[in-house]
């Protein structure tokens, strides 16, 4: 089998992610040259991060290198998510009945709202004065 290049996007940040099946069962999570323990510090993260894996039983199975760029932590931990399960689907159809349902071959939609003229925020408002 040869490497898998994918991609996911969250909010602003994009993931490039390039699945490789692992070699002599060592299956690392590379992100920007670090692993992913290190570059996603919180077990939350990791989390997200592990879960297709996990829902297709294949834990250590596959080696991921991966490029994010842009967001915040939670933005690029779930780009990197989205990345994943799509290299997997590609691998194997019969995962995306496994993934569809946990909403992990979707991508989020949700962006920040435009602050407008006027005001400090988005939708909040200066404290309002009778007199």
């Amino acid at each position: 089998m040869e490497r898998i290049n994918t991609s996911g996007r969250r909010k602003t940040a994009v993931a490039r992610v390039y699945l490789n099946p692992a070699e002599d069962g060592k299956a690392t999570i590379i992100v920007n040259g670090k692993d992913y323990t290190q570059y996603f510090n919180t077990p939350t993260l990791r989390y997200k991060v592990e879960q297709p894996f996990k829902l297709t039983d294949n834990e250590g199975k596959y080696s991921v290198v991966a490029n994010i760029a842009g967001g915040g932590n939670t933005g690029q931990a779930e780009a990197l998510r989205l990345g994943i399960s799509k290299a997997l689907c590609e691998i194997n159809e019969e995962f995306r009945p496994v993934l569809k349902p946990h909403g992990l071959l979707r991508r989020d939609p949700r962006m920040v709202e435009c602050k407008k003229p006027g005001q400090p925020g988005a939708r909040k408002k200066f404290q309002f004065s009778k007199r």
